[in-house]
């Protein structure tokens, strides 16, 4: 980590570290919000129905009462019982295969345009050179009419059999997965758009929401993934928080130390300043949206990838899955720090049980990484799985190529700093944003449990 330079936010420039905003400048960063498309979204979020065996939500992983993760190192998927940290494996022929190898992203604040890929590893990315307007896993089979990255991201966990579609010969959904059938009339989103249609009170409510769709056979997987976002987006921004407010006071003419507190700014100069925490954690939403390799300990069953002379595929690439360079191996996506302090485990594997453990792994990364407590894992135990969950941490070779990625220098602060930082770091949480429990729904229009 370097010194960083002032930090430009709009047209405010400070010659001071600490960055200024002029006035709301949340304002025009999101899309309108539509009622009725995020009324549609919401169901949608928490419905069994869109998943193969029809026994997971997208919300048993990004839920409003677990900091729209799901409070676990590694997700448990399809097949798993209960919310968040009592969430189990699942039982006989109904357990997990594996876990979801990386840890379940948070969403908040995600529907600002800024945000423009999705995934730890940017997989999904705005591009106009495509005939749909974005790169993705689906390629050419990804369908037109996706309004943003968020809905394209909401197309793929049902394509995941750890995730939500299911193992080959569970269901049909599971085989076109397997078998790479997505888009068109024989596709897998096809086939969860005929759900849909089979459901009176959905038909009923795409009908209200999109002018479109005048009949049940109107209703596509693409409406659906446009609502989820809706939904997404409209339930996680999370922009009042008591640094925005710092700075609102002071466009304001306000004694801004009624706001925030002194050690808040005390850490925010540090953040901006000796820890060069900006350097990446840059922007209204502490996020430069590039890839960095800082050495997280690996943890679960990996991506299938292979270091020289392994070939067992416990190993996860990074961003180089998706740009193919050996040079982007280890990176990943820089997150925003919005709610950071609610969002944990940290990590894009959820290596650091504790925000704390997560600011100091910055400060020395090799030696964290070489020296790591695996108590700080959250995953629900079961002996097949456990077995998997260290292979390429227990491993000094891979270790060793981690560690050699590493892009950020070993930084000096005392305890008191590190206790600063964290104050600054807390002062990101917008409040109102906490308790949630409103963005859930009591019932779906399928009949499914929503809460099991």
């Amino acid at each position: 980590m370097k010194n960083s330079t002032p930090l430009k936010i709009g047209i405010i420039l400070l010659t001071g570290s600490i960055p200024a905003f002029a006035g709301n400048v949340a304002n025009g960063m999101f899309p309108p919000i539509d009622q009725a498309k995020v009324h549609l979204g919401k169901f949608l979020m928490f419905d069994k129905i869109l998943s193969g065996n029809k026994n997971i939500s997208c919300a048993s992983c990004h839920h409003p009462l677990t900091g729209s993760g799901d409070g676990l190192s590694l997700p448990v998927g399809e097949g798993g019982r209960g919310l968040g940290i009592g969430r189990n494996t699942g039982v006989a022929i109904h357990k997990i295969h594996e876990r979801v190898p990386r840890n379940a992203p948070p969403l908040y604040n995600l529907g600002a345009f800024e945000f423009t890929q999705m995934f730890h590893d940017g997989r999904i990315d705005t591009d106009q050179s495509k005939p749909n307007g974005f790169s993705s896993p689906a390629g050419k089979q990804l369908p037109q009419g996706l309004e943003n990255p968020l809905a394209v991201q909401a197309l793929f966990p049902v394509t995941s059999p750890a995730e939500m579609a299911g193992q080959v010969g569970e269901n049909l959904a599971a085989n076109m997965t397997a078998a790479n059938q997505l888009s068109g009339e024989s596709g897998l989103w096809n086939l969860l758009a005929k759900r849909l249609q089979a459901i009176p009170e959905y038909v009923d409510l795409f009908k209200t929401t999109y002018k479109s769709v005048h009949s049940a056979k109107d209703i596509t997987y693409v409406h659906a993934a446009n609502a989820i976002a809706a939904y997404e987006a409209a339930a996680w921004q999370c922009t009042d928080s008591s640094f925005d407010r710092y700075y609102q006071c002071k466009a304001d003419g306000i004694d801004p130390l009624t706001i925030a507190s002194p050690n808040a700014i005390i850490g925010a100069n540090l953040f901006y300043g000796k820890a060069g925490c900006s350097e990446c954690h840059s922007g209204y939403f502490q996020t430069d949206h590039k890839f960095h390799a800082i050495g997280v300990p690996q943890i679960g069953p990996g991506k299938g990838d292979n270091a020289i002379g392994y070939t067992d595929g416990h190993d996860d690439f990074g961003r180089e899955r998706v740009t193919g360079n050996p040079d982007d191996r280890y990176k990943f996506r820089t997150p925003s720090l919005r709610q950071v302090a609610q969002n944990g485990p940290w990590g894009h594997d959820g290596a650091f049980n504790t925000l704390e453990g997560m600011v100091r792994h910055h400060l020395d990364p090799v030696n964290s990484l070489n020296n790591y407590d695996k108590t700080q894992a959250v995953l629900p135990s079961r002996a097949d799985l456990d077995s998997l969950d260290f292979v390429v941490q227990d491993d000094l070779a891979r270790r060793h190529n981690i560690a050699n990625a590493i892009e950020i220098d070993p930084i000096s602060l005392t305890d008191t700093e590190v206790a600063r930082l964290l104050d600054f770091l807390n002062a990101l949480t917008d409040q109102s944003c906490i308790d949630q429990r409103n963005t859930a729904p009591m019932r779906v229009p399928s009949g499914l449990a929503v809460f099991d």
